[in-house]
Formats: C-alpha cells, sequence, structure tokens
C-alpha cells in the first residue's frame, strides 16, 4: 500500500514548485508580450521618436513659411520676393528668358 501511495505524496510535495514555475512563466510571458510589457513599451518608444522627427520637419516648414510671410509684410516687403511670388503666380516671364519644359515636374495622375 505504501508503494501505491509513494507516487501521490510526491506528486504532493511537486505541487508548490510546479505552481511557482508556472506563475513565473505566466507574469514573464505578460511582462514581455502584454498590453503593458516591454515590447510594447518598445514600439511606443519608436512611435515617440518618429513622431519627434514628423515634428522636426513640420517645424522646418512652419519656420521657413513664416520667413516667407515676413518677406511679403507691407513693413519689410522685399521686392526680390514680390516679383517672385507674382511671377510663379500669374505665369509671367521676361521678353529675355528662356523657359525650359520638365517632364518629370508634371502631375503623376495626370494621364496627358
Amino acid at each position: 500500500m505504501a508503494r501505491l501511495l509513494a507516487p501521490i505524496r510526491s506528486t504532493r510535495r511537486m505541487l508548490p514548485t510546479l505552481l511557482g514555475v508556472c506563475a513565473v512563466v505566466y507574469f514573464g510571458y505578460h511582462a514581455l508580450q502584454g498590453e503593458r510589457g516591454i515590447m510594447t513599451l518598445m514600439q511606443l518608444e519608436r512611435r515617440v521618436d518618429q513622431a519627434a522627427v514628423d515634428l522636426r520637419a513640420v517645424e522646418a516648414e512652419r519656420d521657413a513659411l513664416a520667413r516667407n510671410v515676413e518677406l511679403m509684410r507691407p513693413t519689410s516687403l522685399d521686392r526680390d520676393m514680390l516679383e517672385e511670388r507674382a511671377r510663379i503666380v500669374l505665369n509671367y516671364t521676361r521678353p529675355d528668358e528662356v523657359v525650359i519644359m520638365r517632364s518629370d515636374l508634371e502631375d503623376p495622375a495626370d494621364p496627358n
């Protein structure tokens, strides 16, 4: 009879260790792959870095536009800037200028 109860006793002794190992595996997995785990943290850090790069690009574009607006204000009107903008908007050229049409600047959505 003692031989029949030996496997049950050894199982009872191993049960806390087995439960402990299962708990460590469970919490370890969720610490790495879970909703608030290390992998998610790394993804968020990459997204924050990309957003910072995008922010710097947008700020540089905004600064360039602000410089152009400042040059077009009546208090600090730059004649060269005014002439450049008027020629672009009105599509004017001087009689002594040569216009070179570039096909690589055409609209890709335009089939013609």
